[in-house]
């Protein structure tokens, strides 16, 4: 499944267009490379994903097409959560 498909379908973003401008612009790496929207990935693969200030590094556990809203969550665990610090969020 393309990166950014998986993250609209798992909810991690609302967006699939936000999606891909954040995979453009090099915020997530999959397997601790840079990757783009078109980038297929698979059950296993480890995405960190930069939203500002924070880091989010989860692990993909499915990758259907579609899935219910509540069921979201079950695509992927979360490995960390965090924030940078200030001087390298600047």
């Amino acid at each position: 499944m393309r990166l950014d498909k998986f993250l609209k379908v798992s909810r991690i973003i609302k967006r699939r267009t936000v999606a891909k401008e954040v995979c453009d612009n090099g915020r997530i790496q999959v397997n601790g490379r840079t990757a783009k929207a078109g980038h297929d990935i698979e059950a296993g693969d480890t995405l960190i994903i930069e939203f500002g200030r924070r880091i989010l590094t989860v692990e993909v556990q499915d990758t259907p097409n579609t899935i219910r809203a509540d069921q979201a969550e079950t695509l992927y665990t979360v490995i960390g959560n965090e924030e940078k610090k200030e001087e390298e969020w600047i």
